[in-house]
């Protein structure tokens, strides 16, 4: 039976190893592919093209600008604000949440997963919600007003307050998420050997949480030091950002080249945080061991830690959930009594010229331009995950770091952008519904990559390599094994773009049409609008908005598989 072994014996189906192997490199640059078009056409063309405009003239760069513009008193205010007002949101953001971040992770109680959805909900609400809110609570005839006769708008202390009730989540998440998969054997093996809890948990679980509240600081810190819209309405004319003072100087006093200056400082300054950032993740990633996090949590023992469960619900219940509340009561209480007639005038255009359409219509095209932002935010970042969980060195990092400078930029310069570069063909854009949705997907993205890469970094390589083993081409394989593996994630990380593209406030402003406000713009036309009907309604606007988010959110945490804390 040689035969089979002969000369002349049939070659047989072409053995699967001899196909042409596709490199790693290849796939990841085909996946960035999508990913770098898209940031280079609708983030980076429209920030450089109104930096360029705003810096070049007919007799070239006006580079000496600069330190004039810096130099100024008002501008050096600003930058000095925005600094030490980031500085001290993140710090006493800190300090309110680390406790939360404990409880949530090691305490299991009656509750925790619909209270761990509701803390997050603040932070996907638009800033001017956030901002109606606390003018509700802190402002003119709020809570306090009424009570005590305290007034605390136009001061920092409720500028800082609500930056505290946005950035909560980011570090129960963040830490908390981190928190709930340390062994706690290794802390009990310290106490074994002699060490007291205070030195057990110095000298094992914080160094294994450091990269974690660095990494929770440092968004802590991006994001406030980008504030825009909880300045607008809480700060008054005394306190500008960098972010404000931009706006001001491109929609109010067309000053181009200083608002260029600005763009580029803040540029700068995110590029840097987002470089210690990426740092913190790296040393997060490759540092631990972890556990199921579903075996750390056990029910508070003794008065000790009873207290801080009860201390922590309390911080909640204050500083979280009291300024909705409020609001709520707000939207409802008319001069005729407590009722909806605010909600009721929501359905008809108004005498005073403020909107085109009913108000109530905004709710239609925010969700309309959310689920096609949610869309393309899938897809881009999508791609872009799956090109970042094929690890590469410094050109894989500096991707990283592109897909979250929106999250940091100038969303004022963003959308000011796409009305001078997206008006000429191929890309005429201007006129176009689509250039909302497009500007609120810039946003989203980081958060689908975010959600996306531990999920698929968790899958088993070996996967991947017994399917290119049997044949599979790469787009088979990603079809095949990553898709069918992260469908869940998949929807977790939709929602989570659908939630914070509905709340996109700061390029909005400048491309929502008129007839088709989102609901972002239609709350702060609103609010810019004297009298107690308007403001009534935008106080019912926001609560319809929040509404929205809340039952977004809770139905991701229904289906949240991935307990990381890792946005």
């Amino acid at each position: 039976m040689k035969g089979a072994e002969g000369p002349g014996a049939s070659p047989g189906p072409p053995a699967t190893g001899r196909r042409r192997a596709v490199r790693p490199a290849a796939v990841r640059l085909a996946l960035m592919a999508l990913p770098l078009a898209f940031f280079a056409v609708f983030f980076a063309y429209p920030v450089v093209s109104i930096v360029g405009r705003g810096l070049r003239t007919a007799d070239g760069w006006q580079l000496g600008e600069v330190t004039q513009v810096l130099g100024r008193p008002g501008i050096l205010h600003v930058l000095w604000f925005t600094l030490w007002q980031a500085l001290a949101s993140t710090g006493l953001t800190l300090l309110i949440a680390l406790p939360g971040a404990y409880v949530f992770a090691r305490f299991s109680f009656p509750g925790k997963q619909v209270l761990r959805a509701a803390v997050t909900v603040p932070f996907v609400l638009p800033t001017v919600v956030a901002g109606t809110a606390f003018l509700a609570l802190l402002g003119r005839g709020g809570l306090l007003d009424q009570l005590w006769g305290v007034r605390l708008d136009t001061t920092v202390w409720a500028i800082l307050l609500a930056h505290v009730f946005f950035n909560y989540a980011v570090v129960v998440r963040t830490v908390g998420g981190l928190w709930a998969q340390l062994d706690p054997r290794q802390e009990e093996a310290a106490r074994v050997l002699g060490a007291s809890r205070l030195a057990a948990w110095r000298r094992v679980t914080l160094p294994a949480l450091a990269p974690a509240v660095a990494a929770a600081a440092l968004m802590v810190f991006l994001f406030t030091f980008t504030s825009f819209g909880v300045i607008q309405i809480l700060g008054g004319p005394g306190f500008s950002t960098l972010e404000v003072e931009i706006y001001r100087q491109t929609a109010e006093l067309l000053q181009l080249p200083t608002a260029a200056i600005l763009t580029l400082v803040q540029l700068v300054a995110v590029g840097a945080v987002l470089g210690v950032h990426a740092w913190t993740v790296r040393r997060r990633e490759s540092a631990l061991r972890l556990v199921d996090p579903s075996t750390t949590a056990r029910r508070p023992r003794g008065a000790g830690q009873w207290a801080l469960l009860g201390g922590v619900l309390a911080s909640v219940a204050l500083l979280l959930f009291l300024p909705l509340g409020v609001l709520v009561e707000r939207s409802l209480d008319t001069p005729g009594g407590h009722g909806f007639a605010y909600y009721r005038a929501l359905t008809s255009v108004d005498a005073s010229g403020t909107f085109l359409v009913a108000p109530l219509e905004a709710v239609w095209n925010s969700v309309r331009y959310a689920v096609v932002a949610a869309a393309i935010a899938l897809v881009v970042g999508g791609l872009a995950a799956a090109a970042l969980t094929r690890r590469a060195g410094r050109f894989a990092r500096g991707f990283d770091a592109l897909l979250m400078l929106p999250l940091g930029v100038s969303a004022v310069t963003v959308g000011f952008g796409f009305l001078i570069t997206l008006d000429k063909p191929p890309l005429d854009l201007r006129s176009s519904w689509i250039l909302v949705p497009l500007a609120q997907a810039l946003v989203g993205v980081p958060f689908v990559v975010r959600t996306m890469l531990p999920v698929l970094r968790a899958v088993d390589g070996r996967l991947r390599e017994a399917a290119a083993v049997l044949g599979a081409s790469p787009l088979r394989v990603f079809r095949e094994v990553d898709l069918a593996l992260v469908r869940r994630a998949l929807l977790v990380a939709a929602g989570f773009a659908f939630a914070v593209s509905l709340g996109e406030f700061g390029a909005t402003v400048f491309i929502a049409r008129p007839g088709n406000p989102t609901l972002p713009v239609a709350v702060a036309r609103l609010l810019s609008r004297p009298g107690d009907l308007t403001y009534g309604e935008a106080m019912a606007l926001s609560t319809v908005l929040m509404i929205v988010c809340a039952l977004s959110l809770l139905l991701l945490e229904r289906i949240r598989t991935d307990r990381s804390g890792e946005f």
